[in-house]
């Protein structure tokens, strides 16, 4: 029972924790755009901004998990994202955008990492391609 309620806590203040980085996250981007468009907010209004994200993202998770195990699998892909976002189209190109960049750095990263040393020969061996008869029956020079 004892470590029921330790879990519990632990997700609880888990949770507060990631609703307090919401918060602070909302009020940074409140206090960036109050900058730059001279409006104020108050602290009501960030504190309910941060809460429906925060439930938003709930929400997202919640989907994202369904869109993965609906095609067996365990692990959340971008297609799931696109899946998420399917009905703003800003959104959409903006996520298909960071996938493909995504795809072509990790592709990049793959063939500098399968890039092998080549060995040389010495002089005095022949490589398989020299001692290899052409299609008359000669060998190469």
């Amino acid at each position: 029972m004892a470590n029921n309620e330790e879990e519990d806590y632990e997700r609880v203040a888990y949770q507060q924790r990631l609703k307090a980085a919401v918060h602070y996250t909302v009020g940074r981007i409140c206090e960036e755009v109050s900058d730059e468009e001279e409006v104020t907010y108050t602290r009501q209004f960030m504190a309910a901004t941060a809460e429906a994200t925060y439930k938003q993202i709930e929400a997202f998770a919640v989907d994202l998990e369904l869109f993965a195990k609906h095609a067996r699998r365990s692990t959340i892909q971008p297609e799931d994202v696109k899946m998420l976002v399917r009905k703003s189209p800003q959104l959409h190109e903006h996520i298909t955008q960071l996938s493909k960049e995504q795809l072509t750095a990790n592709e990049e990263k793959r063939k500098q990492v399968k890039k092998p040393k080549k060995k040389s020969t010495s002089a005095g061996m022949a490589t398989a391609a020299e001692t290899m008869n052409n299609d008359d029956g000669s060998k190469s020079p």
